[in-house]
């Protein structure tokens, strides 16, 4: 009988096993920059040519190599970063398999020069398609050089989908933007064609953030830091108006080695989420330090993808440490004191109570005539009455001032909102406030929207959602699919103020609805509610979907298009939103407030 089954020969082996490290030019110099900066280079120079189709070259300035290491190197499986089994559970360095110079040198025209520090000469490797053709002796400066020419020569089939040498140059400058984020202590260069692409200098994380993600965008990047005593996180996250149409500016790092793991940018999403559009992604750059036996990052060969022993806890720490900044919204800076925003424990009944007595005062509070505001003026002043009357009755278009309705004094300064000077409102849409050289424009329905929202989740997290029964019960004629819908969660929605009978076919009646909407016309909510519904096939679903549904209540909860508002309405809203978190956005992420600095407006008028 024949023998089928035969063991492959070692150039056709290393060429499949490079086609699992070396996907393009890109892969080749993140490879090769890990093991400088394995090697402790404190310096990097990358260079290509023809987008590296025609060569690449890495130098730096490591601790080199040996004779017998270097050769070493070029064999399958040899490294210096592990040495038995058990140091699979602690790996520290970025690169550990002995994989990638083998896979390099198999593929392309490969030399390697490299000296030792102590060493009084260095040598020099030439391979060509894997096989050595020469070694010898060669002066240089102590480090490694290893030169890249002609990749996939000998593999035409691979060479084929390459991209253009612009395609290319751009997937190497990411790779060399990512691996400097990682390690602003090093410093990077990069040229392509002798055109210089990047060269950032040793400098600390926010200096290199500025580098690469453009120095207008750092301004808006904002400090985190945090963790449970199991994982630890550090960073940047962005302010919501800094966002991106994809994940090129998410950048994540686990003990100090680039990832795209699925388990933490989802941890990123949901902590932006509410903040930000759907579709937009935010500038982040996280580092997560975690015991090393914690994270198995032998996971696939490019080592991008890792695997969490306690995945629901890390993606946690990382949500928890994003929203306490977002919830603070450091952005809003006229007043330090918005940092110190109400701690989810003591946020309970206080501050529903103080929402709710707001929300009653803009309600029921009778409205003060300008006479009466005239006589009480004329009545408390000590001047006689005809040098006060004259003049308070020339001013009567103006905003009352703040000295005549004093505020009670708080041990705390006024937060950010509460701190703005009130100018008036346009188009009874928009706030018109001023705070020192700004002009400060309020979407007074996302502000409202925001409250409602936060009171909502508040009570729906604390299972006390306040309900109101109807006096007069609404029907309202559905699909079936929307009857099946209400039928389906009927329990859900009580739970969070909805009480829905069946009232024959397909109507169903209100029977109650939460406060916050009982003035309002029920049977569009919960028309809106169930569509959101229907596509769901069980209640175990429905909390993936509830931040949605209590958006939605909230944004019918509130005022909508154009609507006047007193000055005292105005500064009870003001005042709310520094009482709520993730003020600067509504629920549906779209921003509260825009700011127009005066040096803009003076440059619109040509004043500069």
């Amino acid at each position: 009988m024949s023998q089928r089954i035969t063991i492959l020969p070692e150039t056709l082996t290393n060429k499949i096993a490079a086609g699992e490290v070396v996907e393009r030019p890109a892969s080749v110099i993140k490879e090769l920059i890990e093991n400088s900066l394995d090697a402790g280079a404190t310096d990097i120079s990358v260079e290509i040519n023809a987008g590296g189709r025609r060569r690449i070259r890495v130098t730096d300035n490591g601790h080199g190599m040996s004779r017998e290491d270097a050769l070493l190197s070029l064999e399958r499986h040899a490294t210096s970063k592990i040495r038995v089994d058990s140091d699979l559970d602690k790996i520290l360095t970025l690169g550990f398999r002995g994989e990638a110079i083998p896979s390099i040198a198999s593929v392309s025209r490969f030399s390697l020069a490299t000296r030792e520090t102590a060493s009084p000469e260095g040598i020099e490797i030439i391979v060509e398609g894997g096989r050595v053709r020469d070694v010898r002796a060669c002066g240089m400066a102590s480090g490694t050089v290893i030169t890249v020419e002609q990749i996939f020569y000998n593999l035409p089939a691979r060479l084929k989908f390459m991209k253009s040498a612009e395609t290319e140059i751009g997937h190497v400058a990411d790779v060399i933007a990512r691996m400097s984020v990682s390690r602003p202590d090093v410093a990077f260069s990069c040229t392509s064609d002798e055109r210089e692409l990047l060269r950032l200098q040793r400098s600390d994380l926010q200096r290199r953030l500025s580098q690469v993600v453009g120095r207008e965008s750092s301004q808006h990047l904002y400090p985190v830091k945090g963790g449970d005593g199991y994982a630890a996180v550090t960073g940047f996250v962005s302010a919501p108006p800094l966002v991106r149409s994809g994940t090129q500016a998410i950048y994540t790092y686990i003990n100090g080695r680039f990832i795209r793991d699925k388990v933490v940018q989802h941890a990123v999403m949901q902590a932006y989420r509410g903040v930000i559009d759907r579709g937009r992604y935010p500038v982040v750059a996280l580092f997560i330090e975690l015991p090393p036996g914690e994270v198995d990052v032998n996971v696939h060969p490019t080592k991008h993808e890792v695997r969490f022993r306690r995945q629901s806890v890390v993606h946690d720490v990382i949500q928890a440490v994003i929203e306490e900044v977002l919830r603070r919204s450091p952005w809003l800076t006229a007043s330090p004191v918005l940092n110190a925003h109400i701690p989810a424990a003591a946020a309970g009944q206080a501050y529903r109570e103080r929402i709710a007595a707001a929300a009653q005062a803009s309600l029921s509070m009778p409205q003060r005539t300008e006479q009466n505001r005239i006589n009480d003026q004329v009545t408390n002043s000590k001047s006689s009455a005809p040098v006060i009357a004259s003049p308070q009755q020339n001013v009567t278009i103006g905003e009352p001032l703040t000295s005549f309705h004093p505020e009670p004094l708080h041990s705390e300064s006024a937060g950010y909102f509460s701190s703005l000077a009130i100018i008036g409102q346009f188009h009874s849409e928009y706030i018109l406030c001023q705070s020192d050289r700004e002009l400060v424009i309020i979407d007074q329905h996302a502000a409202s929207e925001r409250v409602a929202y936060q009171l909502l989740k508040q009570q729906c997290q604390a299972g006390v959602v306040e309900s109101q029964r109807l006096l007069f019960p609404e029907t309202v004629e559905l699909s079936f699919s929307e009857v099946a819908a209400a039928a389906r969660f009927s329990q859900d929605l009580a739970d969070i103020g909805f009480e829905l009978e069946p009232f024959g076919g397909k109507t169903i009646m209100i029977s109650a609805v939460p406060r916050l909407v009982a003035k309002k016309s029920p049977s569009l909510l919960v028309r809106d509610l169930l569509a959101d519904l229907e596509r769901f096939g069980t209640s175990a679903a429905f909390n993936e979907i509830l931040e949605s549904l209590l958006a939605r209540i909230a944004c019918h909860s509130v005022i909508r298009g154009a609507h006047s508002l007193e000055h005292r309405q105005i500064k009870e809203l003001l005042q709310q939103m520094d009482q709520t978190d993730f003020a600067a956005s509504c629920p549906h992420g779209r921003p509260v407030s825009h700011v127009v600095t005066l040096v803009e407006l003076q440059k619109i008028f040509k004043r500069t």
